[in-house]
């Protein structure tokens, strides 16, 4: 058997990626043009905005709290689901969401490296953008890492 003697374990440091209204958002590891893994940590009653991505594959566990996590259905209406310690979610592309923290919340993201691909979406359903989420980015502003 013919060993790869150029790959070798790694062990990142996280970084945080900056000021977030909602709390903070740590890159613990990323895989380049493959995947990243993040830790939200959203305070309570804090919430993102009312968002889809255009490119953006994601899922995350929640390790700590209690989440409300609001979502287009197949029906194109925005209805909620309660998450709790232990849940999990899956957002595809293009999938309409927005998460609140009922309590102090923890979560563990693992997503495709698309770091600012977000397409802010208030206007459609005549809801309030003011004080909360990042702005729309456009098409050639997403960084892939």
């Amino acid at each position: 058997m013919k060993m790869n003697k150029n790959k070798v374990v790694s062990f990142p440091s996280k970084r945080n990626l900056g000021i977030r209204d909602w709390g903070s958002e740590d890159l613990l590891v990323s895989i380049s043009k493959v995947l990243t893994l993040k830790l939200l940590k959203i305070k309570k009653n804090k919430k993102g905005g009312l968002q889809y991505h255009r490119k953006k594959n994601e899922c995350g566990y929640l390790l700590k709290g209690k989440l409300k996590m609001i979502y287009q259905n197949s029906s194109g209406k925005l209805v909620s689901k309660i998450l709790t310690e232990g849940s999990t979610f899956h957002i595809p592309p293009k999938a309409i969401h927005q998460e609140k923290a009922i309590t102090d919340c923890w979560i563990i993201e693992a997503s495709t490296p698309h770091l600012n691909d977000r397409v802010r979406v208030e206007k459609k359903f005549k809801l309030s953008s003011k004080g909360y989420g990042l702005p729309t980015t456009n098409l050639k502003e997403i960084k892939i890492i």
